[in-house]
């Protein structure tokens, strides 16, 4: 049996507030069909849709945001990583403002809205994007990798000037399960020191205990951690987001070190770019439910439209 592309079976909508903008949001996800891929449609401009491509990127401040013509959307990264792990290829995601409202930080929130709306299949084969060879980008101390695997498995490691935070690794072989209870409730995290500064630039305006972990000097602001190591989780989960603007779920081992969203969205471009390094493929279920990467047992083969 061949595993096919999924949309939404129902509309569902949550609102919340934007983390840069502050502004209240409405957020609606509505069912696409077949090949229509994620596409955010801003309803406040007439309905414009913009595709959640890499060709798309525009800012990437402290979130990652797409554009089109004259709209612009925020901080898509937290939806992108939920919509790509729970196995939805093709969806609209209509906004009233142009951010993704922040929720709690984290992709919980989005995991809870798909649950909701159910999965329906259709009848177009899924097609992954598999890598064959290495692929790289270093900027600085800053440094990203695609190297060819089976599943779709994520490396992260972290390093800041921060008591809690001097170095800080996670592994994780990313499907269904592992995403919604090992990464989707990690929460985005930022230094008190910093919120005077971004918000002085017009940034992290929504921001506050309720939807972000906090570090002061010495430790979290926050009552407690959902994790021990939440922060790189946090980093695993904005990379699947950014990862998914490629337009195809990964079948490889991403492994990063000091990254953010600007090598996140850089190197999407630059798998895209090497075409040699990786093939189209689609895969043949035989066993287990979907996942971000694979089903559980597969047989995977070259797509013959490339």
């Amino acid at each position: 049996m061949t595993d096919v592309q999924h949309t939404i079976r129902r509309s569902v909508s949550c609102s919340g507030i934007g983390l840069h903008s502050g502004e209240k949001v409405t957020l609606l996800l509505r069912p696409a069909r077949a090949g229509y891929g994620v596409r955010f449609r801003r309803a406040d401009l007439g309905g414009l849709e913009i595709p959640a491509t890499v060709d798309n990127v525009d800012r990437l401040h402290y979130a990652t945001g797409l554009s089109r013509d004259a709209g612009t959307v925020e901080t898509v990264e937290h939806l992108l990583a939920a919509l790509v792990s729970l196995g939805v290829d093709n969806v609209i995601v209509e906004l009233n403002q142009a951010e993704v409202p922040i929720m709690d930080g984290s992709a919980a929130s989005f995991v809870y809205l798909v649950h909701e709306a159910g999965l329906k299949r259709l009848t177009r084969p899924r097609r992954y994007l598999k890598a064959l060879r290495p692929i790289a980008l270093t900027r600085g101390e800053k440094r990203i990798a695609l190297y060819p695997s089976d599943h779709f498995k994520v490396t992260y490691s972290i390093s800041f000037d921060h008591p809690l935070l001097r170095h800080m690794t996670h592994t994780l072989r990313v499907t269904r399960e592992s995403f919604v209870d090992d990464i989707a409730p990690a929460r985005t995290f930022g230094f008190l020191k910093e919120v005077e500064m971004l918000r002085q630039k017009g940034l992290a305006l929504g921001g506050s205990l309720d939807n972000a972990v906090v570090l002061g000097e010495t430790g979290v602001l926050n009552s407690s951690l959902r994790f021990d190591d939440e922060f790189v989780r946090h980093k695993i989960l904005d990379a699947i987001g950014d990862l998914a603007l490629v337009g195809y779920p990964v079948i490889g081992h991403l492994v990063a070190h000091r990254g953010g969203h600007e090598l996140h969205a850089a190197f999407a471009k630059k798998i895209l770019e090497e075409s040699e390094a990786w093939e189209i493929v689609e895969s043949q279920v035989t066993g287990g439910a979907g996942a971000q990467g694979l089903p559980a047992t597969v047989e995977v083969s070259t797509s013959a439209t490339g």
